[in-house]
């Protein structure tokens, strides 16, 4: 008889081996449940939740992008106007493929455009507009990504409409395009525009 026969606990270090080698195996099983609920739950990804609905949008005092013949981005300069925060930056793929979504909308004379260019440099900055257009009445420059921290961005592009009172009505992570542009965007605009 040996000694491992006669301890009491033995046989339940063997398992607690088994239980921790398959703890792994369960936290993946786990995870892999609740991603596949939230695929199969129809809602979009791009649908993050943001705790400044509905609140006075942060502050905003950043300079103005040197070069780009816009004014510094501030809260006077969206003060009293309903306007679309956008941030962006040139090494950005989706920003260049949302880029005519703001062109069009620049063009509305209900709505300001404007820009938080974000962790770019200035001659990248001047270049990617120079080649697609500036849709942007003010452009505030964020290098470090403080400000868009402020503002709860998860990723670029980011988009924030906001009301004449600085109230963020409407947030969308991810480009526009043309269908969620007429789908999402205008839907939002024009309840703003009827005060709804």
């Amino acid at each position: 008889m040996s000694q491992s026969d006669n301890d009491p606990q033995a046989v339940p270090k063997g398992k607690a081996r088994y239980l921790f080698a398959a703890l792994p195996l369960l936290i993946f099983a786990a995870l892999a449940l609740v991603f596949l609920t939230q695929l199969q739950s129809g809602r979009s990804v791009t649908e993050i939740p943001s705790a400044l609905l509905g609140t006075k949008a942060p502050a905003l005092q950043l300079p103005a992008l040197e070069g780009a013949n816009r004014p510094a981005l501030t809260l006077d300069a969206i003060k009293g106007k309903l306007t679309l925060v956008n941030v962006f930056a040139s090494w950005c793929v989706p920003c260049r493929q949302e880029h005519p979504v703001l062109l069009e909308l620049s063009k509305d004379p209900r709505i300001t455009v404007v820009g938080i260019n974000y962790k770019d440099r200035n001659d990248n900055a001047l270049r990617f507009l120079g080649e697609l257009g500036n849709p942007y009445a003010a452009i505030g420059v964020d290098p470090n990504g403080k400000a868009a921290i402020d503002w709860g961005v998860y990723g670029i592009p980011e988009s924030y409409l906001v009301s004449p009172d600085g109230t963020i009505l409407y947030k969308k992570v991810g480009p526009f395009d043309p269908s969620t542009f007429r789908t999402e965007l205008m839907p939002a605009i024009e309840a703003a525009l009827s005060g709804g």
